[in-house]
């Protein structure tokens, strides 16, 4: 089987350029949420029944669905659905979320922890990052206790790693070398 980002970038763009840019964001949103319903796995075992049809799958998703659904959303979704596509669903909704940064001029930026930030913390944290990338950027935070203390970035393809795992790395490296 294709690999699911190969299956998800034309979905993906055909929603980017049938969505205007003042609609993106809401667009943006709504698919997350489509892709958090379509990662429920009693919910792919429902709709990758044989006996259950196309409507039947659709009308569960925008009855799951907590808020208003757009019309380029549903349509994505009939689409998907027919498809037979709706394991790419969060690949597709992460696509469309980097092809709606790139338009607006901001990066996703994964900060990785050993300890929990709180929002004054990342708000510095953040503007540090987007002094350094000279972009503006959309901070996640995701713990990861291997780091020891420190953060480890990633930025589209860059990784600034000043943890302490990474110290005691180069540290290692350089007394065995």
């Amino acid at each position: 089987m294709a690999e699911l980002a190969t299956i998800a970038r034309p979905y993906a763009d055909a929603l980017f350029k049938a969505v205007g840019p003042s609609d993106a964001a809401a667009v943006a949103d709504q698919i997350n949420e489509l892709a958090s319903i379509a990662a429920n796995p009693q919910l792919r075992e429902f709709a990758g029944n044989p006996k259950t049809l196309d409507t039947q799958v659709f009308e569960l998703f925008t009855g799951v669905a907590k808020g208003f659904m757009g019309d380029a959303a549903k349509n994505l979704l009939r689409v998907v659905i027919e498809n037979g596509r709706l394991p790419a669903l969060p690949e597709i909704a992460a696509q469309y979320q980097t092809l709606v940064n790139a338009r607006s001029g901001v990066l996703d930026a994964l900060v990785y922890s050993a300890f929990p930030i709180d929002g004054a913390e990342l708000a510095d944290v953040t503007a540090t990052l987007e002094k350094r990338f000279a972009r503006k950027l959309n901070a996640q935070v995701r713990l990861d206790p291997s780091l020891i203390g420190g953060i480890r970035v990633v930025v589209g393809d860059e990784v600034l790693d000043t943890s302490v795992k990474a110290r005691l790395e180069q540290m290692k490296v350089a007394l065995t070398a």
